[in-house]
């Protein structure tokens, strides 16, 4: 009888302690099915002695489900170790800081990872810390006063705008994509010019009028001095006295590859790029990168030779006749990897990507 009693009371505090056992050990699978999720930061990143990369410990972490529905928000370094979470998919994001406008001095670091956490396994998410926006700076001359009297710059996106004044020498930050320059300069706004930016992109536009002859004449011309950091691509820009947007109309203000899209429906405008490929298809996949190929009617340009990915390229219709002889890569295979300048017509889509038809005028660099 004894002995029942002391078994009963052992099993009794056992039942008692169980919960509480269960709950703090959450660095561990459960025996109910779930899994352990825990989260870091990969040890490869960028230190504050690189860029200006603020305490990981104070990032915005957010943990969600499959659902979207948020397991945690809040500063990483109060996060917990890990947590027991039912088997499926989750979505782990770390940002040193929220952003969603334009603004100046803002840069965005930060990942996120999605992970799948299976019955009785721990998963880890491991956040690398890269810049999520772009940057571009307007380095004005002086001179821009004095030519435009009551003018100004801005640089419009998609979210929003930003206006520089001359005196502006702050790095502005927006979201990866296009955007704009432009310029009032007191009675009108123009549109100067238009790049597209990824993230990591930090781009310089030194921005000078030439002294003027007359005093008394204003709106001379400007030129515009490219000085990019971490994309390390150079270019000059002019535009005349009119200040229209001249972007296409020459080989030497030919669209990149990453603009055509936005440009859907020009004609007879200059596209630039490397001939990565042919045979298209429409498939998702459909372009053949290596030789030998087949297709005399069509071929496909990328902003890098060493592209390989269908949905990176822009499509080219090779119509019958002299071009075609010249471009196509059955009879001209040494192509590939080349730059070449087209002029034709932008359209929204062929074989599945943007794509130049109606070719006029072609040019290699």
């Amino acid at each position: 009888m004894k002995t029942f009693s002391h078994s009963f009371l052992i099993l009794a505090l056992a039942l008692f302690l169980m919960p509480g056992l269960t709950t703090s050990c959450n660095k561990f699978p459960s025996e109910n099915g779930q899994g352990s999720l825990s989260w870091r930061f990969s040890s490869g990143i960028l230190t504050r002695a690189i860029t200006d990369l603020p305490d990981t410990d104070s990032f915005i972490l957010k943990v969600r489900n499959s659902a979207g529905e948020i397991l945690y928000e809040g500063a990483y370094g109060n996060s917990p170790e890990s947590m027991l979470v039912n088997p499926g998919s989750y979505t782990v994001t770390a940002v040193s800081r929220e952003f969603s406008v334009p603004g100046f001095d803002m840069p965005q670091f930060g990942d996120e990872q999605v992970v799948v956490v299976k019955a009785g396994a721990v998963t880890r998410a491991t956040l690398e810390c890269a810049q999520l926006n772009c940057g571009l700076r307007l380095r004005i001359d002086p001179g821009f006063s004095k030519a435009y009297p009551g003018g100004s710059m801005a640089v419009t996106s998609t979210e929003g705008s930003l206006t520089y004044k001359p005196s502006e020498k702050r790095m502005g930050f927006f979201k990866p994509g296009s955007l704009s320059v432009m310029l009032n300069d007191g009675s009108k706004t123009t549109r100067l010019l238009t790049r597209n930016l990824a993230a990591r992109d930090m781009l310089t536009l030194g921005i000078s009028c030439p002294a003027q002859s007359d005093p008394s004449s204003q709106g001379g011309e400007l030129s515009i001095v490219v000085d990019t950091l971490r994309t390390w691509t150079e270019e000059e820009y002019e535009i005349g006295s009119g200040g229209s947007d001249d972007a296409g109309t020459t080989k030497a203000r030919a669209y990149g590859v990453a603009q055509v899209k936005e440009h859907a429906g020009e004609k007879g405008v200059w596209v630039t790029g490397y001939i990565v490929g042919g045979d298209l298809s429409s498939s998702k996949n459909g372009i053949k990168f290596e030789g030998p190929f087949e297709s005399l009617t069509n071929i496909a340009i990328a902003a890098r030779s060493s592209v390989s990915e269908k949905s990176s390229c822009v499509s080219v219709q090779l119509a019958k006749g002299d071009i075609r002889d010249a471009l196509n890569l059955v009879g001209n295979p040494s192509l590939l990897g080349r730059k070449v300048y087209l002029k034709g017509d932008i359209e929204t889509a062929y074989y599945g990507i943007p794509g130049i038809k109606n070719l006029t005028e072609y040019s290699f660099e």
